[in-house]
């Protein structure tokens, strides 16, 4: 790597990364919600040039070490042509307290914001009630974000720093509440704020309403009622041991669930997910094959397998 005529670093490759975050959008895209998709769309709108290219290609090799998410600032690792890591921030300012509990007395007084978001999901609107209070969730333009790399490249946002913005666009996919976090407060402070402004004008009406006594329940009666009652044992050791015929509907109906990996796909995907292939494509495969495997043994079409599908 060496200066050339006009003062530019020449393109160089990098050195191949092991235990990389490695991007698990398909071809073209990185993001599948609105919300990282916009945070997407902030990056691109800077103008970089050929760097977005080259920042999209690390993200899908695996040349992201590590990234770190606190209140108001990002830090991150990028494996690029030189020995060491490069090492990557990004600031963002977190809105001050006061805004905070604004923008929840705003997100409360529409049932809708605060039932998408204690589901995990960012409602549509959600930045026209940030800026209904004076503040905005996304950056908007380049001075909003502070970023720093330490490659040699003259570029600010350069290639490494682009490779960590669009693994953050995924990673928004899985947590939205990630985008609160780098504006200063987490996930547990959002539903507490939430809670808190939903709840405050309920319990002031709850106190003025008289609540009737409650009545005396007879607990030994209930107890009585919800047991049925016991039956003796049968004193035929032969009917005992050999049990009585099942019927042929004992386990109702068999059959091999609509949905692969339903468990896991509820679960998401695994935080900045280091893995060759993807996780959960990978689970819905193995879980097509066992399904599968299961039906073949309980209908006794093949022998019990041995070891895992």
């Amino acid at each position: 790597m060496g200066w050339n005529f006009w003062g530019y670093y020449k393109p160089s490759r990098p050195r191949a990364a092991k235990g990389g975050i490695k991007s698990q959008s398909k071809r073209g895209t990185f993001g599948e919600s609105w919300w990282a998709k916009r945070w997407i769309n902030v990056l691109e709108s800077f103008n970089i040039g050929a760097r977005l290219g080259r920042g999209r290609s690390y993200a899908r090799r695996g040349q992201v070490l590590s990234i770190d998410i606190e209140k108001g600032v990002i830090d991150a690792q990028v494996q690029g042509s030189r020995p060491k890591p490069y090492k990557i921030q990004i600031k963002i300012n977190p809105l001050s307290t006061a805004n905070w509990q604004k923008v929840g007395q705003a997100l409360s007084r529409q049932a809708i914001f605060a039932a998408k978001l204690l589901a995990g999901e960012m409602p549509q609107d959600v930045e026209e009630v940030f800026r209904s209070v004076g503040v905005k969730l996304f950056p908007e333009k380049l001075q909003d974000l502070q970023t720093n790399c330490s490659c040699p490249d003259w570029s600010n946002p350069c290639k490494h720093i682009a490779a960590v913005y669009y693994l953050l666009g995924e990673e928004f996919d899985r947590d939205p509440f990630l985008i609160f976090k780098l504006r200063g407060i987490s996930r547990e402070e959002v539903v507490g704020l939430l809670r808190r402004d939903k709840h405050t004008g309920a319990e002031a009406g709850e106190k003025a309403i008289p609540r009737k006594p409650r009545r005396k329940r007879n607990l030994h009666k209930v107890e009585e009622e919800t047991h049925p009652p016991s039956e003796p044992l049968s004193a035929d050791l032969s009917s005992y041991w050999a049990g009585e015929t099942l019927p042929d509907d004992l386990f109702g109906e068999i059959r091999i669930p609509p949905v692969a990996a339903a468990l896991p796909k509820r679960l998401g995907s695994f935080p900045f997910w280091r893995g060759q292939e993807r996780f959960l494509e990978t689970m819905e495969s193995i879980y097509e094959r066992s399904s599968q495997r299961g039906m073949d043994v309980f209908l006794g079409t093949r022998p019990t397998p041995n070891g895992p599908p």
